[in-house]
């Protein structure tokens, strides 16, 4: 089973094998009776061609639903950005329009070559908070996700949009207490998916591969859903929206 990875992207994958990705991987091959390789690239632009595209690799353990670079499987978790903020706080934000998101000063992750925000920038931007919004580019010498999160730890930050499994990874290692909550986006922003359905993805002409994962996937739910709870991926079911 050869599976293309990032070496040090935790809490998906890593050299060491310490990733929820990693765990997954050996749970297919495992069942498929099968040795795992990986071919090791970092996760930037050109990922799928360098990898799968040259022939090094059949299997991607994590991708978009709808990815177009693979033919994917059916989903095997739905995950949310959320927000993250100390347990001091009384109360969480039930919307986007509560106006403590004006008043704190709140990240978010920037992604994509141009830096775009991220869905919750956009509505964060909707609501009038712009001014305190603070954006920590995806490349640097730690993932945003950790700076967020350690930018809550020291107080520089009073909340974080952070995508999912991520903010849950590292708001399960913070030095003092976080809690996630799941903030609905604005029904201005209904065509914008804050939501993502997570699938493996194998070579595009691949179906007989494609159809034996989906049955990994049929069979072995409640283990991988054991995997994520490890990482604290929080998940979404099926209709969310």
């Amino acid at each position: 089973m050869r599976v293309c990875a990032d070496p040090d992207n935790l809490p998906y994958s890593h050299q060491d094998g310490s990733g929820f990705e990693n765990r997954i991987a050996r749970l297919v091959a495992s069942d498929f009776g099968l040795p795992l390789e990986y071919a090791w690239l970092p996760d930037r632009r050109g990922f799928v061609r360098k990898t799968m595209g040259a022939g090094l690799c059949d299997l991607i353990v994590g991708v978009p639903a709808d990815f177009e670079r693979t033919l994917n499987t059916r989903p095997y978790y739905r995950s949310s950005y959320v927000l993250v903020e100390p347990e001091t706080h009384l109360s969480s934000p039930a919307s986007f329009a509560d106006p403590r998101l004006r008043e704190w000063r709140v990240g978010v992750q920037l992604v994509g070559d141009d830096l775009a925000t991220t869905p919750p920038g956009h509505a964060l931007a909707l609501s009038g908070a712009v001014d305190r919004v603070v954006g920590y580019p995806i490349p640097g010498a730690q993932p945003a996700a950790a700076r967020m999160v350690h930018a809550l730890e020291r107080g520089d930050l009073d909340a974080a949009f952070v995508w999912g499994p991520q903010a849950g990874f590292y708001a399960k290692h913070a030095s003092v207490p976080l809690r996630l909550h799941y903030v609905p986006p604005p029904a201005a922003l209904k065509e914008q998916p804050f939501v993502f359905a997570i699938a493996m993805g194998v070579h595009r002409g691949d179906r007989a591969l494609r159809e034996r994962l989906d049955d990994f996937i049929a069979r072995r739910q409640p283990e991988i859903d054991r995997i994520l709870a490890d990482y604290g991926v929080p998940r979404l079911p099926e209709d969310a929206r």
